[in-house]
């Protein structure tokens, strides 16, 4: 079976990844490169392992957690499906059977805040894994000055963890945020949509989606 390492030791993906985050970067994105592929793809097999699913569907969902951003190698728009395709050619390469494949390539494809829907386990779980990934290492910029409210709000997010309680079926993601930088509202002003995504790929896995900042529940 294929095996999350045996994909990151891959030069293809390797490659790919860090020339996809070379694509954002220069068009002023924050971090998508082997860092962010790196915590998605923890933080996705977590979820289904510490939720009960079989292991090998939470192998799949770190798989997937590791490629979700590869397309971006080819343009940002689209770049969900492009990277579908891409991942698909890859696991085939590697051995990977089709209906693991189909798994993987389907989460990546829907994993967009535009087309997201989480239309499997592995989709759900890269959705909210995916998502939960703000924090100030991912910004470029270095001139506090000239930064746009994405570099605001990732800078000031000082940390974030997803809690999965099996027992309450409760997915929280928990972050700090330090509002001299910027106040909670501006989270919500750019990642509401996220938000409403991830309380739906939360039920998909049976489970209810709790947002805390600071300390204060808010979803």
């Amino acid at each position: 079976m294929v095996t999350l390492e045996q994909v990151k030791r891959d030069p293809e993906v390797q490659a790919y990844l860090s020339g996809g985050d070379g694509v954002l970067a220069a068009m002023g994105y924050t971090e998508h490169g082997q860092r962010h592929a790196a915590l998605v793809s923890n933080i996705a097999r977590n979820i289904l392992e510490r939720l009960g699913f079989p292991s090998r569907e939470a192998e799949l969902a770190a798989i997937a957690g590791y490629l979700h951003d590869i397309g971006n190698v080819v343009s940002r728009q689209a770049h969900e499906q492009v990277g579908g395709l891409v991942a698909m050619r890859i696991l085939d390469r590697l051995g990977m059977p089709p209906s693991e494949i189909a798994m993987i390539v389907a989460a990546i494809g829907n994993h967009g805040e535009d087309v997201g829907e989480p239309v499997n386990n592995v989709a759900a779980a890269l959705f909210i894994a995916d998502k939960s990934d703000v924090h100030r290492s991912r910004v470029r910029n270095p001139e506090l000055a000239n930064f746009d409210i994405h570099d605001r709000v990732n800078y000031a997010a000082e940390h974030s963890f997803v809690r999965v309680d099996e027992k309450r079926k409760a997915v929280t993601l928990e972050i700090r945020i330090d509002t001299k930088i910027s106040p909670v509202m501006d989270y919500f002003e750019i990642f509401l949509t996220r938000m409403v995504l991830c309380r739906r790929a939360a039920s998909f896995l049976g489970c209810d989606f709790e947002l805390v900042i600071n300390g204060v529940r808010l979803l």
